[in-house]
């Protein structure tokens, strides 16, 4: 990779830093093609990105951006997952390293504040971005639900109190 590409790379991944709503970092040591291909591929469908990147380039890419404060993470092989979503690459990251012991997870970032390994996986175990605006839109329906609900109940109390004395005075 000659200058002007590392100039390249260095810019593109600054403005990754630059833009992402969480950073995870991971050794990845011993980490085959197809683990890798699996872990991209699993990332992809949460909606963040899994990325291999030498250090040097890292740590100049992460200079004057919210997740400055890991660039001391970046030493040995190193990998970071993001996205936009606060929670995926957290999610995505922890659910592989539990099932594959070749990707470690170092820490990351979530803005400006530094996450530690148990704080990436508590972040992990929130839901995601879409879980919550499914649940949302779930309980904003639902008073409307109970509105006609309540609005029907009198009317079907009332029904069957006309049947009851209906029923009582024929018998009479």
């Amino acid at each position: 990779m000659d200058r002007i590409q590392k100039q390249e790379m260095v810019g593109s991944l600054h403005e990754i830093f630059g833009s992402a709503g969480s950073v995870v970092v991971s050794h990845f040591n011993g980490l085959t093609a197809s683990e890798a291909t699996d872990l991209r591929r699993r990332m992809h469908a949460v909606g963040a990105r899994f990325r291999v990147i030498k250090n040097s380039l890292a740590r100049r890419a992460i200079e004057g951006t919210p997740y400055e404060c890991l660039s001391d993470l970046f030493t040995g092989p190193i990998a970071f997952a993001f996205s936009e979503d606060p929670v995926a690459a957290a999610k995505a990251s922890v659910d592989f390293a539990k099932e594959n012991d070749h990707l470690v997870v170092l820490g990351g970032g979530l803005g400006a504040k530094r996450l530690s390994q148990e704080e990436v996986k508590s972040l992990a175990s929130l839901p995601s971005l879409d879980e919550l605006r499914a649940k949302l839109v779930g309980l904003l329906q639902r008073p409307a639900t109970n509105v006609v609900s309540v609005l029907l109940a009198p009317s079907g109390q009332l029904a069957r109190v006309f049947s009851a004395y209906g029923g009582g005075a024929e018998e009479s």
